[in-house]
């Protein structure tokens, strides 16, 4: 699986390179066709805005007028409302008056009336009541002689003649108050309204009915010296309303123009808004596409070189992954008995076993590698910083060392796994021990309850029965807690806990019991590994500095090895989200 993610990478890799070649293209052609259209819309703006300065200056003049007009308007309306308020002030201090006598007027019945016209000599009041109701209504009296012989005015007969009317009391409602001619109203005034027994008190004394009556009489007397003052304010009021609905009638077709100038106004201001916002949008897509298009050279130009490396490293993990069946066959093979075999026989059993693996038609690769197909090269490059020879030998047993199910028990004449797994492990807090130390059970405790590394040293044929659950890794759920039992003692166990057993014995003989539970490795040195440490030794006696260079650039090429997977690892999380870049 993780084959197959690799080469993933690698294939997703290479598409989004094709991928940023081809988009670059097509961004250029999108980047020459919005050019001119941003020049377009560039000249149709400022073409625009010279509109909506001219129209904005018509606009204003037109505003400049309406408002004078409005200012003469709102003169000629105050003047108005003043006058009415003055008309209305004078006319309220007669209308309670007249209001009063049209309510003495409803209280009035027809039989109130009946009995005054049944009066055949009528008292003095009555009379002079009737008299003046009759004048108000311009009705002539009789004429009859007096004591005297004089002829005098009779309204008597005629106010009978009027009472008899059954439209009587509505014809006084009705009556015509704003246009009482002259000489009716001075008549009223001079003999009526000035007599002493003219009023509604007295009369009440000989007649109900005649008290409305004069109250009546006397409202309208008062209405009509408050309309005679106000007639000619009213005229006024007249012409001064003629005036302003002549003005606010200009006022409003003129405002009526100012709008239709100034919604057109509004309009180009829209049409200049979305040019505008057109423009910035425009503007902006060619500025992202500028910097899409340099992002994407930038990619091509940074990645350009590793796209000839990915497409063989693409090229091998197919191969590789097409294989997978029969590498992984021999290097359990390898890893499960070759470790305490040397070079030579191991070579030639991989061969044995290859040609069988062709025979049964198992795919496998040509060249196939332990450390190919297990290895991993920046970790074989940090075992070998930590002292593991170079020779392809030694980091075959490396990686059985890490890849095997059981605990290694390496053959180390010459210390060279010794020394390799204190110095590889020695981050992690590394215990030594050996079976000739009396405490050395304690130790190993602390190291299987703490997780920490424990390298066995210098053991013979036999070992202590007391590792017999170590070896076998024989844990147990205790209060759900994983423990082991060492000895009498039971412990914690921890998963990250590793055990690694040496024997400084050149041929050792192991009986089968002890072969099953620990792998075996064969760590004798090899004439290649040692002619690389003579090699070093010489070199650092005769030439220190070049010995001390080679050290340096085996730290470096290991740091850039894993800068190396760093850094794909990042381009493989960028590559993820390309897309959006453009």
């Amino acid at each position: 699986m993780e084959l197959l993610t690799l080469k993933d990478r690698y294939v997703i890799g290479l598409e989004k390179l094709e991928f940023s070649e081809s988009q670059v293209s097509v961004m250029k052609q999108d980047l020459q066709e919005l050019q001119p259209i941003l020049i377009t819309t560039s000249k149709e703006t400022v073409e625009l805005i010279k509109v909506i300065e001219k129209e904005t200056e018509i606009a204003e003049a037109k505003k400049k007028l309406v408002a004078a007009d409005e200012a003469e308007a709102n003169a000629a309306a105050s003047a108005s409302q003043s006058i009415k308020d003055e008309c209305e002030a004078k006319l309220a201090e007669a209308m309670p008056a007249m209001h009063a006598a049209i309510s003495a007027l409803d209280t009035l019945k027809q039989n109130d009336i009946s009995l005054v016209k049944s009066m055949s000599n009528p008292p003095a009041g009555v009379k002079l009541v009737m008299e003046a109701v009759c004048i108000m209504k311009g009705l002539k009296a009789d004429k009859k002689p007096n004591e005297s012989g004089k002829m005098v005015e009779d309204f008597w007969p005629v106010a009978k003649k009027m009472l008899g009317d059954m439209k009587f009391l509505d014809s006084l409602r009705e009556y015509d108050k704003d246009s009482i001619p002259g000489p009716i109203i001075n008549r009223i005034r001079r003999d009526y309204t000035s007599n002493p027994e003219f009023d509604p008190s007295i009369i009440k004394n000989v007649s109900s009915a005649c008290e409305g009556l004069c109250k009546w009489v006397r409202a309208l007397d008062i209405y009509d010296k408050v309309a005679k003052v106000v007639a000619p304010k009213r005229k006024s009021l007249e012409g001064a309303m003629a005036v302003l609905d002549d003005q606010m009638s200009k006022l409003n077709e003129k405002q009526q123009e100012l709008k239709i100038i100034t919604d057109k106004l509004n309009g180009l201001n829209d049409d200049l808004d979305a040019k505008q916002t057109e423009k910035k949008n425009l503007e902006d897509n060619i500025e992202l596409t500028k910097v899409k298009i340099v992002r994407a050279e930038k990619l091509i130009s940074g990645l350009g070189g590793e796209k000839e490396r990915w497409t063989q490293n693409v090229a091998t993990l197919s191969d590789t992954y097409d294989n997978i069946v029969g590498d992984v066959l021999l290097s359990a093979s390898v890893v499960a008995y070759l470790g305490p075999f040397t070079l030579a026989y191991r070579q030639d059993c991989l061969k044995e076993w290859y040609h069988m693996c062709k025979e049964k038609g198992i795919p496998l690769n040509d060249n196939f590698s332990l450390s190919t197909t297990l290895g991993e090269p920046v970790t074989i490059r940090d075992w070998q910083i930590a002292g593991l020879p170079v020779d392809s030998f030694s980091i075959d047993n490396g990686i059985i060392v890490t890849s095997a199910n059981r605990w290694p028990l390496m053959i180390d004449p010459q210390g060279q796994a010794n020394k390799w797994v204190k110095n590889m492990e020695k981050a992690n807090k590394l215990e030594v021990i050996k079976l000739s130390n009396p405490n050395y059970t304690r130790t190993l405790e602390n190291c299987l309850q703490f997780g920490n590394p424990c390298l066995l040293e210098n053991i013979g044929e036999e070992l202590d029965p007391i590792l017999e659950p170590v070896l076998l890794r024989q844990t147990f759920k205790e209060a759900g807690v994983e423990c082991m039992r060492l000895g009498d003692q039971i412990i914690e166990y921890s998963r990250e806990f590793r055990l690694y057993i040496t024997t400084r014995l050149r041929n050792p003989h192991y009986l089968p019991e002890v072969s099953v539970k620990v792998t075996l490795i064969n760590f004798m040195i090899t004439p290649m590994g040692l002619e690389d440490q003579l090699l070093g030794i010489v070199a650092a006696k005769e030439k220190p500095e070049l010995e001390e260079k080679k050290n340096q650039l085996i730290l470096e090429s290991a740091k850039n090895k894993r800068q190396l997977k760093e850094i794909e690892d990042k381009i493989w999380r960028s590559c993820q989200h390309l897309r959006e870049i453009f």
